[in-house]
């Protein structure tokens, strides 16, 4: 299982929360999702093997956000 901490500009309330964590979490592969707000985080645990960290990172995309 890899970790990983994205930095994600844009995010502003719960909603946003709900959409990232919703639509990464439902991605093949994704074992946990957990949005930081406040430190405009994203941790995200995956099998690799299932997902890449560019799908990932797309589908965060998709939702509106910037990922750095």
């Amino acid at each position: 299982m890899e970790k990983i901490t994205l930095n994600v500009q844009g995010m502003s309330c719960g909603h946003c929360v709900k959409a990232i964590e919703g639509s990464v979490g439902e991605l093949k592969g994704v074992s946990k999702v957990k949005v930081n707000l406040e430190d405009s985080k994203v941790d995200v645990e995956y099998n690799a093997s299932e997902v890449s960290l560019d799908t990932i990172k797309e589908t965060i995309d998709d939702q509106g956000y910037d990922v750095q």
